[in-house]
């Protein structure tokens, strides 16, 4: 897929939520190396950036063929903790530069009197640090329209709004908006936490087209031009997640997708306090 600014990032990235700080983190992303992928997403709050960046520095790919995120974390917002934040990641990881790097999640009132501006100072040192070349591309997580549209007027947008998104979880205004402004969306989730896996309708799909009901949930997100992000330490779950694109889903069936009523948890960013 391509950025706004012309970059391109891999279709499909692999994620590195609660994986520990140790051995299994250093051989979860040398196992997802080895079976192809070459997006690796990461954040400060994952607690894991050591391990993260030496399974990085020494998984015999160049660093010019990876692709590498990370996020500044709630307590890290503000113009110049935002720099800082970046700086302390970038050395916890041994990295010169990110591929990519995202707030996180927005203020709100919650948390700060003027949550307005704190987005605003946030984001105006995300184009400062873009514009230093400490990260390749800039973007936002868990920003619906009306956080967007507070720092849309600045002179660089997000090129990435990194959002929860599976079957039965579409967030269609927030993705509709993203899309008609350029904003590349990412999934996070893209299996609910593996709620989706005993689902009777996604089961049925996978046996029509012969694959696994993680794969349809994938491949779904990704014809509906959305990066998923699966997340695993299990070498043959990573392997399976990055097995997609050998096979295309109908429209009748990406339909029937659509329909899906599943339940689910989706965090207000408006409600958070921490």
């Amino acid at each position: 897929m391509k950025l706004r600014n012309g970059n391109e990032i891999p279709d499909i990235g692999f994620g590195t939520w609660k994986t520990p700080n140790d051995e299994i983190a250093l051989k979860a992303v040398q196992c997802a190396i080895d079976c192809g992928y070459r997006h690796i997403d990461g954040a400060y709050i994952y607690k894991n950036e050591e391990m993260i960046g030496k399974a990085i520095r020494n998984c015999g790919i160049k660093r010019e063929e990876l692709f590498i995120t990370n996020k500044v974390w709630n307590s890290q917002r503000g113009y110049q903790s935002t720099l800082q934040a970046l700086d302390r990641s970038l050395e916890t990881m041994g990295l010169d530069y990110f591929d990519l790097y995202l707030i996180h999640w927005p203020a709100n009132s919650l948390m700060y009197e003027n949550p307005v501006e704190v987005n605003r100072q946030t984001w105006q040192a995300m184009i400062d640090a873009y514009k230093q070349g400490k990260v390749k591309a800039i973007g936002v997580s868990n920003f619906r329209i009306h956080h967007l549209e507070q720092i849309m007027d600045m002179e660089i947008i997000p090129m990435v709004n990194q959002i929860k998104y599976h079957p039965g979880l579409l967030q269609k205004e927030v993705v509709d908006y993203c899309k008609e402004n350029d904003i590349l969306v990412e999934a996070y989730s893209p299996l609910a936490r593996s709620a989706l896996l005993d689902n009777d309708i996604i089961n049925e799909l996978a046996q029509k087209y012969h694959k696994t009901p993680s794969q349809i949930c994938l491949r779904y997100i990704y014809q509906n031009d959305i990066l998923p992000l699966p997340k695993s330490v299990t070498p043959s779950r990573i392997q399976e997640n990055i097995n997609i694109f050998d096979f295309e889903i109908g429209k009748a069936d990406m339909d029937r997708l659509d329909a899906l009523k599943v339940d689910y948890e989706l965090q207000d960013p408006d409600t958070m306090e921490r």
